[in-house]
C-alpha cells in the first residue's frame, strides 16, 4: 500500500442566476501535485438545476462542465490554457469567478489513489443522497 499523498480539490457549481447567488454543486477537480496527477468529473443534476431555473441553458452548462474536464486532461482541441503544466491548469480552473459555473474555495485531503478520492468526492459532495 502506498503512503497517502495530499491532494487539492474544488467542488464545480452551476449558479444558473448569479445575482441569486443560489447553486447546485456539478462536479469536483483534484490535483495531487506530487504524482502528477489532475481530473475533474461531473455528475450534473439537470432536474435540481431546472428547480433553481427552468430556463436554464442546459446545453452550455453541459458544454462548459465537459471543457473542465477536457482542460483537465490536456486536450489539444481546447487551447493554450490545457497545454499549460497541471497545477497552472489546477489553479486557472479553481480562480474565483462570477459566472454561471464556479468552483468552491479550494480544500486539502489525503489520500493513497486520487481517482478513488475524486469518486468520494463526489459521491459525498455532488451526486444526489441514496
Amino acid at each position: 500500500m502506498h503512503a497517502p499523498e495530499i491532494y487539492d480539490y474544488a467542488i464545480v457549481r452551476v449558479v444558473p442566476r448569479v445575482e441569486r447567488e443560489e447553486f447546485i454543486n456539478a462536479g469536483a477537480i483534484v490535483s495531487c501535485q506530487r504524482t502528477g496527477f489532475l481530473r475533474a468529473a461531473m455528475a450534473l443534476d439537470e432536474a435540481r438545476l431546472r428547480a433553481l431555473d427552468p430556463r436554464a441553458d442546459l446545453d452550455t452548462v453541459r458544454r462548459h462542465l465537459g471543457a473542465i474536464v477536457a482542460i483537465c486532461a490536456g486536450e489539444p482541441g481546447c487551447g493554450p490554457i490545457a497545454q499549460l503544466p497541471y497545477r497552472a491548469r489546477f489553479h486557472w480552473l479553481t480562480a474565483r469567478r462570477s459566472g454561471v459555473i464556479q468552483t468552491s474555495p479550494v480544500h486539502t485531503g489525503r489520500c493513497t489513489d486520487a481517482a478513488a478520492a475524486l469518486e468520494h468526492i463526489l459521491d459525498r459532495m455532488v451526486r444526489p443522497l441514496p
